[in-house]
């Protein structure tokens, strides 16, 4: 893959402010926000509003259970995401349909595809499939041979398609020329889509900011394609798992069921796996957030068979040699870590020692300890404050949970007798030292209970929220920027 340096090499050179919200929370026609004229129209809200950065999730596609954090590809896009438009625009449909769902905008994807095929002038679609050769073929076989299989998970394949066996691919693959073409198309057209979105951000003043998750799921064509870099059986079956030690949030931790990387393997081909992934996401961002930094200091190891995470076990994880590899290929490491939770010294030296900003997050500063690392007092310029993120409800659910004596406190440290949420707590994100601040789109619009992006340890009523244009009026647009130049945020 050809190294691409990525652009926000200064970003942390000026004191900056970002909005928190995914594309699928973008509004529109159909039912998730889509790479349209909407999202375009938040670029120019951002621009107006003296907002800089734009944060996403994950841009990859998606089971059933909608979330980001478990793709089937770590590289590839959403083709939920194409905009049917933007295909009309280019003479690739013959008509502007009005569809409402990913199923009914299918057929119109086949239409474009079929009369792609026609056209003579390819250049830029191979020039696509040579730059991301190292995951696309294999992802685009991967679902080909999914939807031959009923979209059964990997490891319930015919076993000559599970374990990869040459010749059964090789019949496959012309069985299903096709098939595999048109999945190619799909993700060069949600990339092209991608990277216009991307320069047009760029050109009007906002960068890109996305999330990469530090494990893959286990159903992906990442795990199926490079079954050696992971610590699986001879079925394709986990032998462990990844996870969270027992805490105060639950008794039992959490058992995230993605499969363990087989670090050995991961550093005999100098983590060529890391350096391919990290290189398709600077494709797409300016700035990436590691999920679960603390991983690649040590990681939680829960023997699969188990139903909790109690047994698990800390093993230490070759972050320092990773990281110097990613060095590499960008000087800079336009990474940020997602460094919450109880992390040990051992994590927060790893990170400072590559210079990569960490996070703080307001709703968890309010323990009545003064020395609470979340509080503005205790913030560094070198992070990134945020009120909360995808996982926590919104600000003002939030302070409306709490109890009288926390509220009471909350109001007392932020100065003001009666708190106005959530923006008493947004001012407080946007003044603090913190080169950054990041706040979600809910806490923008002052919205409560019922707003949130999603409840971790839940699958029901996820990643569904949306807003509108009507909650986004000029106002807000006007107090944003006000509030972004007093506290001297571009």
């Amino acid at each position: 893959m050809t190294v691409k340096q990525a652009t926000n090499n200064n970003l942390f050179s000026h004191r900056r402010s970002g909005i928190l919200l995914h594309i699928t929370s973008l509004p529109g026609p159909e039912q998730q926000g889509i790479i349209g004229h909407d999202a375009y129209r938040f670029v120019e809200f951002l621009a107006q509003a003296g907002v800089s950065i734009w944060q996403t999730l994950p841009l990859g596609p998606t089971h059933d259970d909608s979330s980001p954090y478990q793709c089937l590809s770590a590289h590839a896009c959403d083709p939920k995401f194409i905009s049917l438009e933007w295909l009309y625009d280019r003479k690739l449909l013959n008509e502007l349909p009005s569809v409402t769902s990913p199923d009914k905008k299918e057929p119109y994807l086949k239409q474009a595809f079929e009369v792609f095929q026609k056209q003579k002038d390819k250049k830029a679609f191979r020039e696509f499939l040579k730059q991301h050769s190292c995951w696309l073929t294999d992802f685009c076989l991967f679902m080909a041979i999914r939807e031959s299989q009923d979209n059964a998970a990997w490891w319930d394949w015919d076993k000559a398609l599970r374990d990869r066996k040459d010749k059964t691919l090789n019949t496959f693959s012309k069985a299903h020329d096709e098939l595999i073409s048109y999945h190619l198309f799909k993700q060069y057209i949600v990339f092209s889509q991608w990277i216009q979105l991307k320069k047009y951000a760029n050109d009007n003043g906002v960068f890109l900011f996305g999330d990469m998750p530090i494990y893959v799921a286990h159903d992906s064509a990442d795990v199926w394609a490079n079954r050696e870099l992971f610590t699986l059986d001879d079925n394709g079956k986990p032998i462990y798992v990844a996870g969270v030690p027992p805490d105060y949030f639950s008794e039992t931790g959490q058992r995230w069921g993605n499969p363990i990387y087989d670090w050995k393997a991961m550093k005999k081909n100098d983590f060529q796996w890391w350096s391919e992934r990290i290189q398709s996401q600077y494709e797409l961002f300016d700035l990436i957030r590691i999920d679960h930094f603390r991983g690649l200091q040590a990681y939680w190891q829960i023997p699969a068979d188990d139903e909790t995470a109690i047994n698990g076990k800390w093993v230490k994880a070759p972050g320092k040699e990773l990281l110097k590899r990613l060095q590499a290929l960008d000087h800079d490491l336009s990474l940020v870590a997602e460094d919450l939770g109880t992390i040990t010294e051992e994590v927060h030296q790893l990170r400072r020692k590559f210079r990569i900003p960490g996070m703080k997050v307001l709703q968890f500063a309010f323990d009545g300890d003064p020395d609470n690392l979340y509080l503005p007092h205790n913030h560094e310029p070198d992070m990134i404050v945020y009120t909360g993120t995808h996982d926590n409800n919104t600000t003002l659910a939030w302070f409306d949970e709490l109890n009288p004596e926390l509220r009471d406190y909350v109001c007392r440290y932020l100065s003001t007798g009666n708190c106005e949420m959530p923006w008493s707590l947004n001012r407080a994100a946007l003044a603090s030292v913190a080169k950054i601040a990041i706040l979600p789109m809910q806490d923008i619009l002052g919205l409560g209970e019922g707003s949130r992006m999603n409840t971790p340890g839940t699958t029901v009523g996820n990643w569904s929220w949306r807003f509108e244009w009507s909650q986004a009026h000029d106002g807000l647009k006007f107090d944003l920027a006000q509030l972004n130049k007093l506290y001297g945020r571009q």
